[in-house]
């Protein structure tokens, strides 16, 4: 093995990963992943063999199961009836970029970031268009919302998936701690996206909104929400987080009603193949005795500080994104002389550092290529003005926040 050719190996493959694309090549963030691993297989930098050694098959389960129990939710009508409340509640701008917030960030909490994305863009574009609103600081609400929201619980985004199997957090002593960055940081979503956009939210009516045709599958609703209650409720009782969530997607599979196929075809099978890639070729870092040096030259040892720390996550995140950079702090965590708070701090900085650019995070790419889709473009700088501003605030009272409560 040799440290220069991983090192380079690895640097070409996260470099691809930041920009999306390599050139000259039809490839995505999942298939340069792929071929990074391939090439540090090819070049004996990670043993073929020894691929199961890398792969962390608790996140993996979690997001699997996660995904299919989305599947399940979304097939129900579950997620156009919170869209329905949505449209309910929405009297003025301000309240319903209020309740689109709330409802982006509570969602987020319980399942993946993203999905809320998938499932909420065209809503927001619908309701928008429909009362001659302008879209745009509502899908940047969407996407901020979602993703502060997701970092208060262990199954809210990837990254915290991975957090929780590695560092062994119930579900509970995860959420406590996190739970008021989240809600302090929706609230700072709310006043940023007034400030920036003040026309749009003068004190006036909305008008009467459309609403579309609601299509429920009511048996398969029920079933749904009876098993995500079950499911939460084991997580408060502190079950193994990816056992009890692979357990509750099994018990949705038994059915008589639902197509597996329309199951399977929900799920994000690049997603996985991108995580299962990503494992080796962060892995092979470690193992190669790269990421020790390179953590070296930057100063991190047992004594970092929250503030160095997590200013390293949000440069980081913003680098390569925040699933690899959480894979990459991983060895940096274990050696802290608090793991624990470690652990959360990464969870809050890595998540928060998505709302810094369009690109820090998938789901700021769902939302921006739902939207072109219907015509309403979401520019790089538009999004980011208000993603910085949002991005230094909660970041900055987060990790106030957790420096008295964990550290």
């Amino acid at each position: 093995m040799d440290f220069w050719i991983t090192l380079i190996i690895v640097t070409v493959t996260y470099i691809g990963i930041a920009v999306g694309r390599w050139p000259g090549l039809r490839a995505n963030r999942t298939t340069i992943t792929l071929m990074g691993a391939g090439l540090l297989i090819a070049t004996r930098q990670v043993a073929f063999s020894a691929l199961g050694d890398f792969l962390d098959l608790d996140t993996l389960i979690l997001l699997f199961s996660m995904m299919i129990l989305n599947a399940n939710l979304q097939m129900a009508g579950f997620f156009q009836l919170a869209g329905r409340g949505l449209l309910k509640t929405a009297r003025s701008p301000r309240i319903l970029l209020a309740v689109e917030i709330a409802l982006a960030g509570l969602l987020s909490a319980l399942f993946l970031n993203d999905t809320i994305c998938l499932m909420f863009t065209p809503l927001v574009v619908q309701i928008t268009q429909g009362a001659r609103r302008n879209p745009l600081p509502y899908l940047i609400a969407l996407a901020t919302a979602s993703n502060i929201g997701s970092a208060a619980t262990l199954t809210g985004n990837p990254q915290n998936m991975i957090i929780g199997t590695a560092s062994g957090i119930s579900y509970l002593d995860f959420a406590l701690p996190l739970l008021p960055v989240a809600v302090m940081g929706l609230v700072v979503v709310w006043g940023v996206v007034i400030w920036f956009y003040p026309g749009e939210f003068r004190r006036e009516a909305l008008g009467d909104l459309t609403e579309q045709p609601l299509e429920l599958n009511r048996p398969l609703l029920i079933k749904s929400l009876v098993v995500t209650g079950g499911l939460l409720t084991a997580f408060l009782l502190g079950a193994p987080v990816a056992e009890a969530s692979f357990l509750a997607a099994c018990a949705l599979l038994f059915t008589r009603r639902v197509s597996p196929e329309h199951v399977f075809y929900e799920i994000n099978w690049g997603l996985l193949a991108f995580f299962a890639a990503m494992f080796v070729v962060t892995g092979s870092l470690e193992a190669n005795g790269v990421a020790g040096e390179l953590f070296r030259l930057a100063g991190l040892s047992p004594d970092t500080g929250i503030w160095q720390f997590s200013l390293t996550t949000l440069v980081l995140s913003n680098l390569v994104s925040n699933v690899p950079a959480v894979l990459l702090l991983k060895p940096v965590v274990m050696q802290l002389h608090s793991p624990t708070a470690g652990w959360l701090t990464l969870a809050v900085a890595s998540t928060l550092a998505g709302n810094l650019t369009l690109l820090g995070s998938v789901a700021n790419l769902i939302v921006a290529e739902i939207a072109g889709s219907a015509r309403i473009h979401m520019g790089f700088w538009e999004y980011t003005r208000v993603g910085l501003l949002v991005t230094i605030v909660t970041l900055a009272a987060g990790i106030m926040w957790l420096q008295f409560a964990v550290w």
